[in-house]
């Protein structure tokens, strides 16, 4: 009768840390993990780090950044998805208005040949509206991590909106 009792006693320890183990790992996912006061300078420190960077087509580590890989970057270190391509942000979240636009938001830019399709993305790092700064991976003329004026000629032009990605 003890070696019963002990069996299943062994036995519900056994799957209760199973459980345990499981429940534990869901909530490292990031796509399980809710935060909701991501500190919007921080996102901004982290992404100057990067500064200098090279540009490099489709890329998406340290080593070279294309425009969407880098901001995907940034944003995945602080658990946050955003999509992958520059285009997949064309139908994304709700254009906020100048007035409104804060540090860690993401602006949106159609392509420089193509003034239809979503071609460039970069993060606010100093907000002031039409007159914000943003930093963002450039095959430009800097040809890397840099930080531009949203209202120079070259990307007020192709400015298509700006949209908050931060979860309220």
């Amino acid at each position: 009768m003890k070696s019963i009792l002990y069996i299943a006693f062994a036995s519900s320890l056994l799957c209760s840390s199973f459980t345990l183990t499981k429940e534990n790992k869901s909530f490292s996912s990031p796509i399980e993990k809710i935060q909701t006061n991501i500190d919007r300078d921080a996102i901004i420190s982290y992404s100057k780090q990067y500064l200098g960077t090279p540009y490099s087509y489709a890329g998406n580590t340290p080593k070279g950044f294309d425009c969407s890989g880098f901001v995907n970057y940034i944003f995945k270190h602080f658990d946050v998805i955003v999509p992958r391509s520059s285009n997949g942000y064309k139908n994304l979240g709700t254009a906020k208005k100048a007035e409104d636009f804060k540090v860690g938001d993401v602006l949106v830019f159609y392509g420089y040949r193509n003034k239809t399709i979503v071609g460039h993305v970069g993060i606010i790092c100093e907000a002031n509206g039409m007159h914000s700064k943003f930093i963002h991976a450039s095959s430009g003329k800097a040809g890397s991590v840099t930080i531009s004026d949203l209202d120079s000629d070259h990307y007020s032009k192709r400015f298509y909106k700006c949209v908050d990605v931060l979860p309220r």
